[in-house]
């Protein structure tokens, strides 16, 4: 029982070092930030989350824009309803 615990573990580990090295070549790509602008060497220091924080502010401020432009128009049918209303 006890061997086939550690003989498990063994092959968990070697499985994950196959992948490591599967991907060994993609991730040498990213050596070369040394050459690159100062923006990209500060996006890359950071793992690139300023990116998703980026987007997700984008696709905030065009939400808010959304319901900013839908309440107007909402607002603009309810004194149109309340001017026929009140003409009758």
């Amino acid at each position: 029982m006890n061997f086939s615990l550690i003989q498990l573990q063994q092959d968990t580990v070697a499985a994950a070092d196959t992948l490591s090295e599967a991907y060994a070549s993609k991730w040498e790509s990213s050596s070369g930030l040394e050459q690159a602008g100062p923006l990209m060497q500060t996006l890359a220091s950071h793992d690139l989350i300023f990116i998703v924080l980026i987007v997700s502010l984008i696709i905030w401020l065009v939400l808010l824009f959304f319901i900013i432009r839908t309440d107007k128009k909402v607002e603009q049918l309810e004194d149109q309803v309340e001017q026929l209303n009140t003409s009758d």
